[in-house]
């Protein structure tokens, strides 16, 4: 099976080259990688472009945001699966893609999610959330848990038939996605106990400035799949607590 891998990136000159290493050390010989630029204005593109002819396809041109940016990765990806890598993230080592194909053969899902960690951004060896995602119910998806949406490996097909991200969501979109396909769509899906990627603290939605957006898009995302919207944005909040705590716990007392 051929994975497609799609990158977005806007100025980041200082990270895009570890999430752009990460794939290409990948020892899974059939990947497609994507890397969508909004037009940076700093110099990611110089270091892009020292990477060209080892990545399948460069998109570099203005977009609305994230969400258009991967829209476009999605319209010329021909990958069997595809998954996200943000340009501030990397994988977690040089055979986790193998291991997501492997998932797929032995369950014949549709999807495959797995764990992420989110570390700081100058130390990357440090942990501050521990994501787990745990066992996918139906049910858990309508009292606002979701995966972390860059562990989640989709086969194209399902998106072909499913659709792309909704672009009036500014911050939301991934959130929107996934409810979609999840809570909407009756698809196979499979959690993968197994950390897929690191990635930095920072971007649109942990900055606190944006925290009031970030609440009123999934409020509106909520009530727009016919949810109360309040109370799963609090019951989403929720589902997060323990990332925080089992992080506290491994730097305390290590992984047991």
């Amino acid at each position: 099976m051929k994975v497609s891998i799609i990158t977005t990136c806007y100025n980041r000159e200082k990270s895009i080259a570890q999430a752009i290493e990460s794939v290409l050390a990948q020892n899974y010989p059939n990947i497609e990688y994507i890397i969508v630029d909004g037009a940076s204005s700093d110099n990611s593109m110089a270091v892009i472009n020292g990477y060209r002819g080892r990545v399948t396809k460069i998109i570099s041109e203005r977009d609305s945001g994230m969400y258009e940016a991967i829209n476009k990765g999605l319209k010329v990806a021909t990958g069997d699966i595809i998954g996200l890598l943000h340009s501030d993230d990397f994988l977690i080592n040089n055979h986790i893609i193998s291991d997501i194909v492997e998932a797929f053969g032995r369950s014949n899902a549709e999807i495959v999610y797995g764990n992420g960690l989110f570390v700081d951004a100058a130390n990357t060896d440090r942990v501050i959330r521990d994501w787990r995602s745990g066992n996918y119910r139906r049910w858990k998806v309508r009292m606002g848990w979701l995966p972390l949406h860059p562990t989640v490996y989709i086969k194209r097909e399902v998106i072909e038939r499913c659709g792309l991200y909704d672009e009036s969501y500014k911050i939301a979109a991934d959130s929107d996605f996934l409810v979609r396909y999840m809570y909407k769509e009756r698809l196979k899906i499979k959690y993968f106990d197994k950390y897929i990627l690191k990635m930095r603290m920072g971007g649109n939605s942990t900055d606190s400035r944006r925290r009031k957006e970030m609440w009123n898009e999934d409020v509106r995302m909520f009530k727009g799949h016919g949810f109360w919207g309040v109370p799963e944005k609090l019951m989403k909040m929720c589902w997060k607590v323990p990332q925080f705590v089992n992080a506290k716990l491994k730097k305390n007392f290590g992984n047991g």
